[in-house]
């Protein structure tokens, strides 16, 4: 699905750089594109969408931590602590201001 969503980006924005329709056809693109974006279903599933993904992650990260266990350099295991804390007194955003409830 990342692929073809991928591949759908790139042919709308090969189409805007390549059109000689000009800036009337970028502008009813972009006003679609932003349509979709604001639609409730899309953000419901791309809502779900995250939050099923950082319960697979939570889930993988202690199954890792499980088998993994102490055999990890503490360099490593270091960053991953600072990385924890720095995620637990965060304010609910991550580095690309999105939320993470």
């Amino acid at each position: 699905m990342r692929y073809r969503l991928t591949f759908v980006v790139g042919l709308a924005l090969g189409y805007v750089l390549g059109t000689r329709a000009g800036r009337e056809r970028y502008e009813q693109l972009k006003k679609s594109a932003r349509q979709i974006a604001q639609n409730p279903a899309v953000r419901n599933t791309a809502e779900t969408a995250a939050q099923q993904s950082r319960h697979f992650a939570g889930r993988a990260y202690h199954v890792v931590s499980d088998k993994v266990g102490d055999r990890m350099p503490d360099s490593v295991a270091d960053r991953v602590r600072s990385l924890r804390e720095r995620s637990v007194h965060s304010n609910g955003s991550d580095d690309w201001g999105t939320s993470n409830t």
